[in-house]
């Protein structure tokens, strides 16, 4: 009986042994704490990626996507026929009117949209709105009529909900003004773009910039645009003209102005461009568009653009950016370049039409982006005047051009 005793608490130990050293070994038999901790999101290779659209397939088209109407209730001396006249005035190619859906509890349709002067024989009306809800707001931007009151009746529902719903009526959501009083509270991996520049006030826009960045640099493949957010077309009474004539001066149709690189001259090609990031900010519509390219292959022409995502070959890559447009003949154009969130370089673009070119190696494996931001004096609108003060000397910024992000996000 003693000797039993002994051998099974021998047993016992050496059970409790083995036990433990399980647990403390990791699938390949090593003791955790004795190697490298293998990190299943450690950067890797993204696998395929689409190819990239030809740099001549396409065409620029410039407008504003945040706008208001009569049908918003803070705007009611801005008629739609107002807005779309003044837009083809200035040379807009495309506009979304985005009322606010709270005012009309979600029924845009029969208010925004159904509204006879909703129509233009030469500006795209996108249909859309500003979805206005508790946690922020956001706008809608679709080719077609659509069922926002869907999207409505679950703004204070869990981001999945929504998401959901997005994604059932094909729709491009972009997240508004993202900071402050109305900032955007929702999860940003359910949005497709995202306004970084909201109204000709360019100073306020520090924040959004940041969380842009902060996105980018967490691997969202998300497009920046601009938006005027304007609210008061020119006043019809003295009351109005002396509560709102600075606003219509200094904020209205294209301040800023967004231009979409689209296949064609159509509301989808506008849409499918916006989410697709081919998209440069200008302080407005007669200011210069900020191009920005790549040369991946180093054969001495621009294969990629804005928007575009593709493998490094591990060699150095030339960027070039250029202003196009009405500049200002001997202008001092700034351009600042931004690496993966941090700046990077700071380059004149000189010329009869500024440019300037810059080399850099992205990471072979690991995400990589760059987007450019551009600096000078003000092309006047005269139109607009006050906004260029407002402005300051910012005069357009780029989306990035992108290395081995997942196509997915």
């Amino acid at each position: 009986m003693f000797r039993f005793s002994i051998r099974s608490s021998q047993t016992l130990a050496l059970s409790r042994g083995l036990l433990l050293l399980l647990a403390l070994t990791g699938a390949g038999g090593t003791v955790f704490g004795q190697a490298e901790h293998a990190n299943p999101w450690a950067p890797t290779d993204p696998g395929p990626l689409p190819p990239i659209q030809s740099l001549s397939d396409g065409i620029w088209l410039k407008g504003d996507l945040h706008l208001h109407s009569r049908h918003s209730h803070d705007s009611s001396n801005n008629s739609e026929a107002k807005i779309i006249d003044f837009s083809k005035s200035v040379g807009m190619d495309f506009i979304c009117i985005t009322d606010h859906d709270n005012h009309v509890q979600g029924d845009v349709a029969h208010n925004t949209w159904i509204d006879p002067e909703f129509k233009s024989d030469s500006v795209l009306l996108l249909y859309g709105a500003e979805w206005t809800t508790t946690r922020g707001h956001g706008n809608i931007f679709s080719a077609r009529p659509y069922d926002h009151q869907r999207l409505y009746d679950v703004r204070d529902q869990r981001d999945i909900v929504i998401g959901a719903v997005k994604k059932e009526l094909g729709v491009h959501l972009s997240a508004n003004h993202p900071s402050g009083k109305d900032h955007f509270g929702f999860s940003y991996d359910m949005v497709d773009s995202i306004e970084v520049w909201n109204s000709a006030v360019w100073p306020k826009n520090a924040n959004a910039i940041m969380i842009w960045d902060d996105m980018l640099s967490s691997g969202r493949k998300l497009t920046g645009r601009g938006g005027s957010d304007s609210h008061h077309g020119t006043p019809d009474s003295p009351e109005l003209a002396t509560k709102n004539s600075y606003q219509r001066e200094a904020n209205y149709v294209g301040t800023p102005t967004t231009w979409v690189f689209a296949k064609a001259r159509t509301l989808q090609a506008v849409v499918d461009a916006l989410t697709n990031g081919r998209v440069a900010v200008s302080a407005n519509p007669y200011g210069p568009r900020v191009e920005f390219y790549a040369d991946l292959d180093g054969d001495g022409r621009m294969d990629m653009m804005m928007g575009d995502n593709a493998k490094p070959t591990g060699k150095p890559v030339t960027f070039r950016v250029q202003l196009a447009g009405k500049t200002i003949p001997g202008g001092d154009y700034t351009v600042s370049v931004v690496k993966n969130g941090d700046p990077f370089k700071t380059l004149k673009a000189e010329g009869a039409t500024p440019a300037v070119e810059f080399t850099d190696t992205p990471a072979s494996i690991g995400r990589t982006y760059y987007r450019v931001e551009v600096t000078g004096p003000q092309t006047a609108y005269p139109e607009v005047p006050k906004s260029m003060a407002l402005s300051g000397n910012m005069i357009g910024l780029s989306n990035p051009i992108y290395f081995n992000f997942d196509p997915n996000f």
